[in-house]
Parts: C-alpha cells; sequence; structure tokens
C-alpha cells in the first residue's frame, strides 16, 4: 500500500481517516476537496483540477493517501492506484454526521479549505439545492453501486479494494497499520 485512494458517501469521515493513515504509513497526504473548490464555492475547471491532482501526485513520488471520489479524475487515479479504501457506512449513519457536520460548519463557520475561503452556512447546508446534505441523501445508494461494481470489473483486479463498514472497523483497520521504517 503505498498509493491510496480513501472513497465514500460525503460525513463518511474520508478526511479524518485519509489524513491518520497517511500520517500512521509516513506517506503524503492529498485532499481532492482542497485542489478542487475555488473561492466562493466555484469549481475548478476540469484540466485546472486534473492538472493539480497530477503535480501533488508528481510531488510524492514515495507514495500517498488521497482523499475523494471524484470520479472525472478516476482515469488520472488509476494510473498510480494500488489500494482503495471504502468508507462504506449505512444511510443513517451518513446522514446522521452530515447533518452534524453541517451544524458545527455553519456555527463555527471555520474555512474548510486552506486554499478557498469556503465556509458553510445554515442556508447552504439545509436549504440548497446544492445542499451537502441533500447530495450525501440522493448518492449514498449511488456511490455504493459504484464502488461495488468497481470492486468487480475485471479490469481493476490490480487494485487491492478494502471496504470498511462501520467506525469500529475503520477504527481496528488503522490501529493495525504500521508506519513504514
Amino acid at each position: 500500500m503505498k498509493f491510496i485512494n480513501v472513497v465514500g458517501t460525503s460525513a463518511s469521515g474520508k478526511t479524518t481517516f485519509a489524513r491518520q493513515l497517511a500520517k500512521k504509513l509516513g506517506l503524503s497526504y492529498i485532499e481532492m476537496d482542497d485542489l478542487f473548490w475555488l473561492d466562493d464555492w466555484q469549481e475548478t475547471p476540469d484540466q485546472e483540477f486534473f492538472a493539480k491532482l497530477q503535480s501533488q501526485i508528481d510531488q510524492a513520488p514515495r507514495g500517498w493517501v488521497l482523499d475523494g471520489n471524484y470520479s472525472r479524475t478516476l482515469d488520472l487515479k488509476l494510473k498510480y492506484i494500488d489500494t482503495v479504501i471504502w468508507l462504506d457506512y449505512s444511510f443513517s449513519l451518513n446522514l446522521y454526521r452530515s447533518v452534524k457536520r453541517a451544524i458545527s460548519r455553519a456555527v463555527t463557520q471555520k474555512r474548510l479549505w486552506a486554499n478557498s475561503n469556503n465556509r458553510e452556512n445554515f442556508k447552504t447546508s439545509f436549504l440548497s439545492k446544492d445542499s451537502i446534505i441533500l447530495w450525501m441523501i440522493t448518492h449514498h445508494a449511488k456511490n455504493r453501486k459504484k464502488y461495488s461494481d468497481l470492486m468487480q470489473n475485471p479490469a481493476y483486479q490490480h487494485i487491492h479494494f478494502i471496504r470498511l463498514t462501520s467506525p469500529q472497523q475503520t477504527a481496528r483497520f488503522l490501529k493495525q497499520m504500521a508506519a513504514t521504517p
């Protein structure tokens, strides 16, 4: 495991887990949301996004833990990935975490990523058609199908897929990981 992509539905804990895993394994950490989101919730155009991601990958030849789904980057990621860790938690847990996180972020107004000014508020978190909670609701089943299909696809059998289905299982997995010498 040197080139790892942590995937899962929004609020599954990808960022926290990926940071912890990267630290434990002595690998670089790459946060795709930070590469993708520009100020004021503007999206980075695909070619620029791909270039940013490639640059981060190139800066970590010894290995990295990449945090995020972003299907549009699949072709680029698959050139490198040897392991996909899928945080596949229940719909109810993801919904609970999405709501809890949205409330916390709206209250604290903490900047979400280093390279943008984006913050969440109650209007965008709960009342917008672009709400991350609504996104989680509409994409949970789609993500589950997408990653199940990817795991079964003969073209990707060279990739080690690890499916973690509970926070307890994820914590045990992380505890078992040892830092590389």
